[in-house]
Parts: structure tokens; sequence; C-alpha cells
């Protein structure tokens, strides 16, 4: 084995790295699960270049038995990794929930709503790398009609504006009216 190969699995091991940090970044901060997914894969490869250079290093070492153990740890980091992403997709195409953090913020937004005076069961469900939501809103039950809907449709807005949300399911409950 020549000493070349151990130069590029450690420029694949940087290359990749930097490409994971980045595509990361970019899919966290646009909310897309294809190029988060796109970026764990960019860190697997750089985790197999790093077995690789290890494995290409013991065999230049005097240690040719680390070259097929490092294609082994290579074949399971691939199978693992591999099983981790369809996981993930299956609970996606599954209408899997939304995450605790991404629930509060959405019922904060629907809380903050002008006259609403509590929100509860709010449900939500994945569709792709939006959310669909249903909620309980409460409102003061002597408004008409009109005032209700109204209140469900601005609070519909609201989370729409301000969330990767597709679409937002009111149920108004009304309150007995303060005496």
């Amino acid at each position: 084995m020549h000493a070349s190969a151990l130069w590029v699995a450690i420029g694949t091991l940087a290359a990749k790295e930097v490409l994971f940090r980045y595509m990361r970044a970019v899919g966290e901060r646009v909310r897309s699960s294809l190029l988060i997914a796109n970026a764990w894969h960019a860190r697997s490869d750089a985790a197999g270049s790093l077995v690789v250079a290890l494995g290409v290093l013991g065999n230049l070492a005097g240690y040719p038995l680390l070259d097929p153990l490092a294609a082994a740890i290579v074949g399971f980091l691939i199978g693992k990794m591999g099983w981790t992403f369809a996981w993930r997709a299956l609970h996606d195409l599954m209408d899997g929930a939304a995450d605790r953090d991404e629930v509060t913020a959405i019922r904060e937004t629907l809380a903050g709503t002008p006259q609403v005076m509590g929100v509860h069961a709010v449900r939500t469900r994945r569709m792709g790398d939006m959310i669909v939501v249903d909620a309980h809103l409460e409102v003061d039950g002597a408004l008409t009609i009109a005032q209700g809907h109204a209140i469900g449709a601005a609070a519909r807005d609201r989370v729409l504006a301000r969330h990767r949300v597709l679409d937002v399911m009111v149920h108004l409950d009304p309150l007995p009216p303060a005496s």
C-alpha cells in the first residue's frame, strides 16, 4: 500500500467534515430535513474516511489485518447510517408528530392571539418538511359566531406566518362569560 492513499483519506475526511457542517447549518436554517439528512450522509463519509485512514496507516505500519478490519467497520457504518435515514424517512411518511419544542412554539403563537383565553388539545403531524396542526382555542362564550370565526382565522394566520406549517385547523371552545 502506498502512503498517498493515507493522504487521500485524510483529505477526504477534512472535506467531508467541512461539507457536513455547512450543509447541516443551512439545513437547520431553512428547516430542510432532506438537506440535514444529506449533511449526515457527508458525516458518515467522513467517519468512513477516518476508518480508512486508520486502516491504511495500520497497513503501512506493518499490520495488514487492520485493512480488512477497517473495511468491515466502514460497512457497518454504512449500514447503520442507512438504517437511521430509512427510519427517519419512514417516520415522516407515517405522519409522525412534530418535536416538543416546535409544538410548544406553536402553542405559544396560538395563545398570543388577541382574545384567545386558552389553548389545549394541540395535535401535530408531519407531512414531509411541513406540519399540520389541530388545536382547540378557548374564547369568550358571549362572542358571536362571526367574532369567534375572526379569532380562529387570526390564530391560524399567525401560526402560518411564523412556523413551517402547511395547515391549521382550529376548534373554538366557548368559556362562560366573566361575571
